[in-house]
């Protein structure tokens, strides 16, 4: 049997021993290991902010700020998670933050994009069975129709589904961040993954009953 190969050395700044010695250059003040955050996180940062700003300049400017903040918050930092968690967290808040300070529009209603019911009480379109956008969004397929569908729904609805189901949050977290019950969450999830479902089925051709 050959020997077996040895595994690949881990690129600065990952693994444990790496993250380790990043977030002490960091709190030292090392503008290099700046550097090295950035090339490391900041792409999967500006995806995570582009889901939720849906803007490619407020996505950018949502990146910049979350890493300001990252290297002004370095010495809190008590490596009870992993630098990308960390990152994905600021991230998020800076993101929805950004949302905030957008000029407030009346909310929209989600009710167009609800299913409907026939006299029976079941539905007028048949649905086939997903519990997220997650799940849906592993086929590649309809990747890009997934995320248009998405962007359809009202804002209130489509930052709780992509905080839950694409990001991740647990229900907790989702109501503390956007300052909401976690009843609420669960409810406007509910409707969104409705909504979303009904919109898929339309785009994508399901079959009708």
């Amino acid at each position: 049997m050959p020997d077996a190969q040895p595994a690949p050395p881990e690129a600065p700044g990952t693994g444990d021993d790496g993250e380790a010695a990043l977030v002490e250059a960091l709190r030292a003040g090392d503008a290099a290991a700046f550097e090295t955050m950035v090339r490391l996180y900041a792409g999967r940062m500006l995806a995570v902010a582009r889901r939720l700003v849906g803007n490619e300049e407020e996505a950018h400017d949502v990146v910049q700020d979350a890493l300001l903040s990252a290297f002004r918050a370095i010495r809190k930092f008590e490596g009870h998670s992993r630098v990308s968690t960390w990152l994905h967290r600021i991230t998020v808040n800076t993101a929805l933050m950004k949302l905030r300070t957008r000029r407030r529009k009346p909310e929209e209603s989600i009710e167009p994009l609800l299913p409907s019911f026939q006299e029976d009480g079941h539905h007028a379109i048949r649905f086939s069975e997903w519990d997220g956008a997650d799940q849906v969004l592993e086929r590649d397929e309809v990747r890009k129709t997934v995320r248009q569908a998405i962007e359809e729904l009202p804002d209130a609805y489509r930052t709780v589904l992509l905080l839950r189901d694409i990001e991740e949050l647990s229900t907790e977290e989702t109501a503390q961040a956007l300052d909401i019950t976690p009843n609420t969450v669960k409810t406007r999830l509910h409707r969104a993954r409705q909504a979303l479902r009904t919109v898929l089925d339309e785009r994508l051709g399901r079959t009708r009953a």
